[in-house]
C-alpha cells in the first residue's frame, strides 16, 4: 500500500508516493503557468491551473510507480500559503489568486491596526496583519473589486482549493489558516470576533481541522479526474512550511530548518505559543497536534537566484551558476546584495523594500554578482536565525532543505554563515514528503507526527561551520544589517515615484 502527499507549490505541483515506512517510491511533478506580475510587487496565479496541475501530478506518479489509485490508501495536502481562492455560490471561482509574494494590500494593512489597533490584531491571532497575508488581499478586493467580492461564498487556501476539488468539502488546517491574519493561533481556532469586526461574514471561512485529520474523501468525479479510488481518505495536510518541517523532522525541540525555495523560511518547533511582540518572526501553529512553530521568511531566496538566471543569464543551470560563484572570493570583494525583491519580512515587514547589489565597482565579476547574492540571501537567513533563537529557541544544529540545499557550495555558505552545523537528509522531497507522512498518521498507520518522523528520518550528511569564514560573515553581515537601515527612505521615495 501507498500514501500520496501532493504539494501545490508556486512553480508546479508534486505528487509524491511512500509506502508505511516512510521510504520514498515514485514522484511527479507538474509545473504551472508564470505568476501574473501585471504591476510591481503584484502576483497572481489561475487557481484552475492548480487542479489541472494536480491532476497530471497525480496521474504521472501513479504511472511511474506502476500501480492503480486503489493502492493508495490516503491523500495528505500541502501548499503555498497565504493565497486568497474567492469561490462563488456554485464553487466556481471568481478572480485569479492573489498569491503569498503579493504586496498591493499595505492600505488595507493600515486600516486594519487602525481600525482594530495593533495591540488587539496580536492578541486576536499572534501576529502582525500583513501585506502577504490573506486578510489583506481579501480587504484590498473588497475596496478595489466590489463586483468580485459581492459575489463571494467561500474563501479557501491554494492547496484546500485542490482539497475542494478533490473531495467538495470547504475545508482548511491549523498551519496554513494561521497564515490569513483571521486565525486565532492560541486557541486554534477562527478569530470570528476579529473578523465581524472588520465587517466580514464568519460563513466565508471555511472548516478547520488538525493537520492529521481526516477532512473528506475522494468523490467519484475526482477519481475520474485523477486516477484514485473514490473514497480514499484526505487529511488536513498543512501549509508549505509546516509540512516540510514535518518531512524534516522539525517536530520537536531542538532541531531547526532553514528551507531555500522561491522564499528562505527559517522554522523552529515550540511547544507552546511564544511570539515576538514586534512581529518579525511569525508564530502559526504547527502540523503536530498541540504544537506550534515560530519562523522567519526572506520574501525573496531562490527567487533571487531564479530572476538573475531569468534575466542575466537565461538558460544557465542552477549548477553551473554556484560553481561560477565558487571562483569568486568570499566577500565578492566587498559586494553586497539586499534580496528584497518583493519586498520583505523577517526582519523589517517593509513592502516597500527593494533589492540590489550595493558596493558595485569595474572591477566586479559576474562571479562576484552571483557570490554576494547567495551571500545577501544567508544573511537574510541568518537574521531570521538570531531572532528566533532570541525568542528562547536553543539551535544545535540546522536541517537544510528545497533547492538552494541541493548545492554543496551554498551548504556550506549557510555554515559558515550561521556558525552552526547544518546537515542534510536522506529525503530532500519537503512538503510533499511532510504531506504524505501526515497521510500516514491520519490513516492509523501511526499514532503521532514524532512517531512517523523518528522512524522515517534519516540524516546523510552534515558540514561544521569553518572558524575563519565564519568570523569573517560576522563582520560581513554587521555591514549587511546596516544597508536596509540606510536605505529604508530612500525605497519610500522610490516607491512615491
Amino acid at each position: 500500500m501507498y500514501w500520496l502527499g501532493l504539494d501545490i507549490g508556486t512553480g508546479g505541483s508534486r505528487a509524491l508516493l511512500v509506502d508505511e515506512r516512510g521510504r520514498v517510491c515514485a514522484g511527479f511533478t507538474a509545473p504551472h503557468e508564470d505568476m501574473r506580475m501585471e504591476r510591481p510587487l503584484w502576483a497572481e496565479q489561475r487557481p484552475e491551473n492548480w487542479w489541472d496541475a494536480a491532476q497530471q501530478a497525480i496521474r504521472g506518479v501513479l504511472a511511474e510507480a506502476g500501480i492503480s489509485g486503489d493502492q493508495v490508501r490516503g491523500v495528505g495536502l500541502s501548499g503555498q500559503m497565504h493565497g486568497l481562492v474567492m469561490l462563488d455560490e456554485a464553487g466556481q471561482v471568481i478572480r485569479p489568486a492573489l498569491i503569498w509574494c503579493d504586496q498591493r494590500s499595505q492600505a488595507q494593512v493600515d486600516w486594519v491596526n487602525q481600525t482594530l489597533g495593533r495591540e488587539a490584531v496580536l492578541r486576536y491571532t499572534a501576529n502582525p496583519v500583513l501585506t502577504g497575508f490573506t486578510l489583506p488581499k481579501l480587504l484590498w478586493v473588497r475596496d478595489n473589486e466590489p463586483h468580485h467580492f459581492a459575489r463571494l461564498k467561500k474563501m479557501l487556501l491554494p492547496k484546500d482549493y485542490v482539497r475542494y476539488k478533490l473531495t467538495g468539502e470547504y475545508a482548511t488546517e491549523v498551519s496554513d489558516a494561521s497564515g490569513t491574519s483571521l486565525f486565532d493561533v492560541v486557541h486554534r481556532c477562527w478569530a470570528y470576533e476579529m473578523a465581524e469586526r472588520l465587517g466580514l461574514d464568519r460563513s466565508i471561512l471555511p472548516a478547520v481541522y488538525e493537520s492529521s485529520d481526516v477532512t473528506g474523501t475522494v468523490t467519484p468525479q475526482a477519481a475520474e479526474a485523477t486516477g484514485l479510488k473514490a473514497g480514499t481518505p484526505v487529511v488536513g495536510g498543512g501549509g508549505d512550511q509546516a509540512s516540510s518541517a514535518v518531512g524534516n523532522g522539525i517536530v520537536e525541540p531542538g532541531i531547526v530548518s532553514c528551507t531555500l525555495g522561491t522564499s528562505g523560511v527559517v522554522f523552529a518547533h515550540m511547544d507552546q505559543p511564544a511570539y515576538d511582540p514586534e512581529g518579525r518572526v511569525h508564530t502559526f501553529c504547527h502540523a503536530v497536534r498541540g504544537a506550534w512553530h515560530v519562523m522567519g521568511v526572506t520574501q525573496g531566496a531562490g527567487l533571487s537566484l531564479q530572476w538573475f538566471r531569468n534575466q542575466l543569464a537565461p538558460g544557465t543551470g542552477y549548477d553551473t551558476l554556484t560553481a561560477e560563484a565558487a571562483t569568486a572570493p568570499p566577500g565578492a570583494h566587498g559586494l553586497f546584495w539586499l534580496p528584497y525583491l518583493m519586498g520583505e519580512r523577517t526582519p523589517h515587514l517593509d513592502a516597500s523594500a527593494r533589492g540590489g547589489w550595493i558596493g558595485l565597482t569595474a572591477k566586479h565579476t559576474r562571479a562576484d554578482l552571483i557570490r554576494a547574492l547567495l551571500e545577501g540571501v544567508s544573511y537574510s537567513q541568518k537574521d531570521c536565525l538570531d531572532l528566533i533563537e532570541q525568542l528562547g529557541v536553543r539551535v544545535s544544529s540546522v536541517r537544510l532543505s528545497g533547492g538552494g540545499a541541493r548545492s554543496a557550495f551554498w551548504r556550506q555558505l549557510l555554515a559558515d554563515v550561521f556558525g552552526r552545523r547544518v546537515v542534510v537528509l536522506e529525503t530532500q522531497e519537503g512538503s510533499a514528503y511532510g504531506a504524505a507522512l501526515l497521510a500516514l498518521v491520519g490513516t492509523g498507520v501511526y499514532s503521532s507526527v514524532p512517531e512517523v518522523c523518528r522512524v522515517a528520518i534519516r540524516e546523510v550528511e552534515s558540514l561544521d561551520p569553518r572558524p575563519a569564514e565564519t568570523e569573517f560573515y560576522a563582520r560581513g553581515h554587521a555591514v549587511y544589517r546596516a544597508l536596509y537601515p540606510a536605505l529604508k527612505d530612500i525605497y519610500r521615495r522610490i516607491e512615491a515615484l
